[in-house]
């Protein structure tokens, strides 16, 4: 089977087949970027003959052979014989074998009396946890999104709006009618599509949904890099649900995990008997945090797997993006280690050069094949130049979530209104360092889990105020340079933290507050969308400015932001007490009518209802430092959008 490319037609990887020395070639010097077309389990035609070519790197095993149902789990019937070349590579075919026969590879070490069944690395699907086989598959399917991948360079631009909803697909809703189970990826694909095309965001992003044994971890310990996970069903479900998001002009990002894996046995931990995908120091090799191995980035075959990982998921599932979980545990050596816990680089320093090389090979590759997709890092330190070429001395990332404006922003509002002029700058510091990264401003799964509470528990006052701060909050961030992130949930202010065994609390959309909230959210998303303003400059001071940032005894912040043409501009004013201020004093770069296009206040919101009755007309009145000046009425714990007629 060939992966043609949707424009050209032409091949965009190699066939299915078996190793051919050029493949062993790129293999060993760490180059063969589409792996998952040769090592594996393959069905093909044999001189006439149907069965399955079968072939795993194992360079340190003395015997490997395929087990499983088709012959009883017999460890001797069916040997699979090493390549003479060094590559450490075993291969076999296996005549009868067919599409749905579970499988393993049993491997016994040549140095020592290990031996042990794995699932297979490059495996395309798994059985159903807790059941640990692969299963032989193919990945056909028929795909429907023609349109969408000819236009997806423009929608996924760094100048376009991206307004993204996070998604764990096992818990946004569930069937309690049949004891309270997941929705398969098709039923998902229908619902989710619907919900997220009326809510207005641009894509979805998916916590990892790489095959993964222990269900707790949301699918951030990965053992099957090649295979959606088969708790909602096939791969070509799976496909199902992209095709179906992307023909209703929905984004998607897949969460990938290259930093580390789980030791559950028939993984990649000691693959061989030796310590083939980590490292053998665990030093370098086991992470303390998470209880898992780390993956070995400067052996060439380990990094020609993970890329491979990142390429299979753009060639055969056409997302639109990779969010890089946990970059800033890769980069440096020391992340979560005490003195004498970690080993330094060949520098005496903590950088980790290997992982380093391996993020700028990964992005490097992912634009050279896919330039109309993007890759985002979760990193959260200041290292420098995450979202910037490779060539210039960046990561190569295209975006960066904005770990510090999260924080921020979160200890800011927590704050009793009374407090928040002595915090004032945590509310404003975010501006300083806001265009040396292409950032995404994430409020995401990390933020309402492990007793941090939903996001409406950290909104101080009652009921009514711990809305309006919820309101507040997202406007200030969809008012902000960058990007949009939300965890479902937040959009209508779940009460309940996370649960990832639990639907989400959709019976909270039954009383007025909550279902203010969720229409902000979704009219935040459409004036977003239409307003070059809001979203052409993200990454560029020339698309802010300052009104005032200031004015901390009142706990007011004014901005404007900027399109490339002229014409759009957009004010945003933030009251963040809940006293009303009237005639304020807004200075503004032209004269006028301003329209007040949003109000987080308003009645329809849940709000108070005040505001500036439609718009104010500018007078010629000098304010901070321009000629022309507006004199608003700003509601309580809230914000305004206003426009220039």
């Amino acid at each position: 089977m060939t992966i043609t490319n949707y424009k050209t037609g032409e091949p965009v990887r190699h066939d299915t087949s078996s190793l051919t020395e050029h493949d062993i070639y790129l293999f060993k010097e760490g180059n063969h970027f589409r792996l998952y077309g040769k090592l594996g389990a393959h069905l093909m035609e044999v001189n006439g003959v149907n069965g399955v070519h079968f072939a795993v790197w194992a360079p340190n095993a003395g015997e490997v052979s395929v087990t499983g149902d088709f012959n009883g789990w017999d460890r001797g019937s069916h040997q699979l014989m090493p390549r003479w070349d060094g590559s450490g590579i075993w291969e076999g075919f296996i005549a009868g074998m067919k599409k749905g026969d579970i499988y393993k590879y049993h491997i016994a070490s040549k140095f020592n009396d290990y031996s042990v069944d794995k699932g297979d690395p490059f495996g395309f699907f798994w059985e159903l946890p807790p059941r640990t086989a692969s299963v032989v598959w193919d990945l056909e399917y028929e795909w429907n999104d023609k349109e969408w991948m000819a236009n997806r360079r423009r929608i996924n631009s760094l100048h376009s709006p991206i307004s993204i909803y996070e998604v764990h697909p096992g818990s946004w809703r569930r069937v309690p009618e049949e004891g309270d189970r997941f929705l398969t990826y098709r039923e998902l694909a229908h619902y989710l599509a619907a919900y997220v095309k009326e809510m207005g965001f641009t894509h979805v992003e998916f916590l990892p949904v790489t095959e993964h044994p222990f269900y707790g971890s949301w699918g951030y310990q990965t053992v099957g890099y090649f295979a959606p996970t088969s708790r909602y069903g096939t791969p070509q479900d799976f496909m199902y649900l992209v095709d179906h998001l992307h023909r209703n002009g929905i984004g998607v990002i897949l969460d990938w995990v290259p930093s580390h894996f789980p030791s559950d046995q028939y993984g990649l931990s000691y693959f061989d008997g030796t310590y083939l995908y980590e490292h053998h120091d665990p030093k370098k090799g086991y992470h303390p945090e998470w209880s898992s191995y780390i993956f070995n980035h400067g052996r060439n075959e380990v990094r020609n797997f993970l890329i491979s990982s990142a390429l299979f998921w753009l060639d055969y599932y056409h997302v639109d993006g990779l969010r890089v979980d946990a970059v800033a545990s890769m980069i440096y050596l020391d992340y979560a280690r005490k003195e004498g816990e970690w080993i330094p680089n060949v520098y005496g320093g903590k950088e980790n050069l290997e992982a380093i090389s391996f993020l700028k090979r990964l992005n490097e590759m992912v634009y050279d094949a896919y330039p109309d997709v993007q890759t985002f890092a979760e990193e959260s330190t200041a290292w420098a130049m995450v979202s910037r070429p490779v060539y210039v001395g960046g990561l190569g990332f295209g975006m960066k979530w904005n770990m510090g404006w999260m924080h921020d922003t979160l200890e800011y509002i927590s704050h009793q209104p009374v407090h928040r002029k002595f915090h004032h700058d945590r509310l404003t510091f975010s501006i300083w360092y806001a265009f040396y990264e292409n950032f995404v401003l994430p409020l995401s799964h990390d933020e309402v889990t492990h007793g941090k509470g939903a996001l409406i528990g950290k909104m101080p006052g009652d009921e009514w105020q711990k809305c309006a701060n919820l309101r507040l909050l997202f406007g200030y961030m969809w008012g902000h340079p960058g990007k949009k992130l939300l965890f479902m949930g937040g959009e209508f202010a779940q009460w309940r933290e996370w649960v990832h065994e639990e639907s989400l609390e959709w019976h909270a959309l039954e009383y007025p507050s909550h279902q203010g909230v969720q229409k902000w959210v979704k009219d935040l998303n459409s004036f977003y969308r239409n307003e070059p303003a809001l979203y052409e400059l993200d990454f560029s001071n020339n698309g802010f400015e300052w009104i005032d940032c200031h004015d901390w005894e009142e706990s007011v912040i004014s901005f404007i932001r900027k399109g490339k043409t002229a014409e759009d501009i957009i004010l945003v004013v933030c009251n963040l007490t809940p006293v009303p201020r009237f005639d304020y004093r807004i200075g503004i770069p032209r004269g006028g009518y301003w329209k007040e296009v949003l109000n987080s206040d308003a009645e329809i919101y849940g709000g108070s209802n005040l505001g500036n009755s439609g718009g104010a007309m500018a007078e010629e009145t000098a304010s901070h430092g321009r000629s022309h000046s507006l004199s608003l009425t700003l509601p309580p714990i809230g914000v305004i959008f206003l426009k220039s007629a």
